[in-house]
């Protein structure tokens, strides 16, 4: 029997994560960035600026097998009740159920945090990720098009949302 478990970022992590995002940066549409991170570069994106975000490592029977994130939606004071959420697993732990619970886990954590909404922001053409979070009882709020130009095409950008109850 397999055995997810999920432990706190720290800088140990710092070079698979890296790693994991720099895969979908310069392979996949999954990012609207267009240069690979350095480490310092990923350091800023991963650590939480405040006290309420949290930064998880994914394991799958003791092996790394990606990162959570639960991190500021917006600046200004009146949006501290919503977090945007951010799941990224390495290449080789996609499609096998791990995305789900990592999701079943971060909602706990923002529900034990009291945040009222989660976003999702993610690339119209990530079929897999818009199909788990509307599984999960997200509602698609927004859609940019044309928002995004990678890979010598235009990208639309979809915002989804959940009210925690």
């Amino acid at each position: 029997m397999r055995e997810l478990a999920f432990e706190k970022y720290t800088d140990q992590y710092l070079e698979q994560v890296r790693l994991t995002y720099n895969y979908f940066v310069e392979h996949t549409t999954v990012s609207f960035d267009m240069h690979p991170y350095s480490s310092e570069q990923m350091k800023q994106l991963i650590e939480p600026t405040a006290d309420i975000y949290r930064s998880y490592i994914i394991k799958l029977d003791g092996q790394y097998a990606g990162y959570a994130l639960l991190t500021q939606h917006k600046k200004r004071p009146a949006f501290h009740v919503t977090a945007d959420v951010t799941i990224y697993l390495d290449p080789a732990f996609t499609g096998k159920g791990i995305g789900r619970e990592a999701m079943v886990f971060i909602e706990g954590v923002a529900r034990e945090l009291k945040f009222h909404s989660l976003v999702a922001l993610i690339c119209t053409e990530n079929d897999s990720s818009i199909a788990l979070f509307k599984k999960l009882g997200y509602e698609q709020v927004a859609c940019y098009k044309e928002i995004a130009y990678k890979f010598e095409r235009w990208l639309d950008l979809a915002s989804f949302q959940k009210i925690l109850r």
